[in-house]
């Protein structure tokens, strides 16, 4: 869709004037702040192709005109001038100067500075744990009762309870366990799995049995809590107006923050992107509420993606200021945790 000069400045004029007041914008009051030196005839006649064009809409109650799903995102693709941000403010509120904090922290971090920063909800999605293991043990509680321990490279020790249909022995379990961990140590289980029916063939059907069972509860260990979602500032949505007035947006957005799947598949989508994205209301169908929008970036360890952040809030948000405050987070979020691993 091209739009000549005059259109986009007006577009432009009319966006930033809605974000700013949220009340539907006039030709007279365009024909001020655009800086444009047009009649309000020629200017009315413009803000019809554009609303033609769906780019803007008039709401009932007045003259004025408002953006369009559509029109904004016509306005954060093109006409869109960032704000620059100070990026050591940033950096401070992530990771104190002289304080060294985990992974989870510094990410819990992550969050309260979108949310923070932004006056919205912040989010993060957590990285995905690999089902690396390094080595394996069982133990014989009782007949047919095997505790299975799974010790991963960096020491941290999962623990799983398997029912067998056979009362392996002692020396049988010492047997399985060796041979895991002199054939698979430092792969994962999901590695393990695919070469399972292929290599184990020369054992007897009962340590096939027992190995195969172990993978799969092994895999289920090392990848619980997998796709966390870290959300911080929930509560600054209820000052908004766009979505507090209106209680079914409200509960829609709210059960997206309980249930969790809507929010991590759009997060898991904008991983797979490159830089900021921007989902806004009414145009993707991971959106529950059509006054809402998210503005997303990937991060990652030693130059690998291992998840996404973000800020949600309302279609009517400063994107100009928002953008900078995810992509300059994401960044840094990056850079402590590649630091710290």
């Amino acid at each position: 869709m091209q739009l000549d000069h005059r259109a986009q400045t007006l577009l432009k004029a009319l966006v930033e004037r809605y974000i700013a007041d949220g009340q539907p914008v006039g030709s007279r009051a365009l024909s001020k702040i655009s800086g444009l030196d047009l009649s309000p005839a020629t200017i009315r006649n413009i803000m019809a192709d554009l609303e033609e064009m769906g780019l803007v809409a008039s709401p009932h109650t007045s003259a004025g005109r408002i953006p369009t799903p559509r029109g904004y995102r016509m306005f954060v693709d093109t006409l869109l001038t960032v704000q620059p941000l100070d990026e050591k403010a940033v950096e401070f509120r992530l990771q104190p100067k002289n304080q060294i904090g985990s992974p989870q922290r510094i990410i819990s971090s992550a969050a309260q500075v979108l949310s923070s920063l932004s006056q919205f909800a912040g989010v993060v999605l957590t990285p995905r744990r690999e089902s690396v293991f390094q080595q394996v043990e069982f133990l014989r509680l009782s007949e047919k009762r095997i505790l299975l321990v799974i010790v991963a490279p960096n020491g941290e020790v999962q623990n799983r309870l398997l029912l067998t249909d056979v009362d392996y022995t002692r020396s049988q379990l010492v047997e399985a366990a060796n041979y895991i961990n002199l054939h698979y140590g430092g792969l994962s289980f999901d590695d393990v799995r695919n070469r399972l029916q292929a290599e184990l063939r020369q054992l007897r059907d009962d340590m096939t049995r027992l190995m195969q069972a172990a993978v799969e509860a092994g895999s289920d260990a090392m990848t619980e809590n997998n796709d966390e979602v870290v959300i911080s500032g929930e509560r600054n949505l209820l000052s908004v107006s766009d979505l507090s007035s209106n209680m079914s947006s409200l509960r829609k957005l709210f059960d997206m923050f309980e249930q969790k799947t809507s929010l991590m598949q759009l997060l898991d989508v904008s991983s797979k992107a490159t830089g900021v994205q921007i989902f806004i209301g009414g145009e993707s169908q991971l959106m529950p509420v059509d006054e809402m929008s998210v503005v997303t970036a990937p991060y990652g360890v030693n130059g690998k993606v291992v998840g996404t952040l973000g800020v949600i809030g309302p279609t009517r948000m400063a994107y100009e200021r928002v953008i900078p405050i995810v992509d300059i987070t994401a960044k840094l979020l990056s850079n402590a945790l590649s630091h710290g691993s």
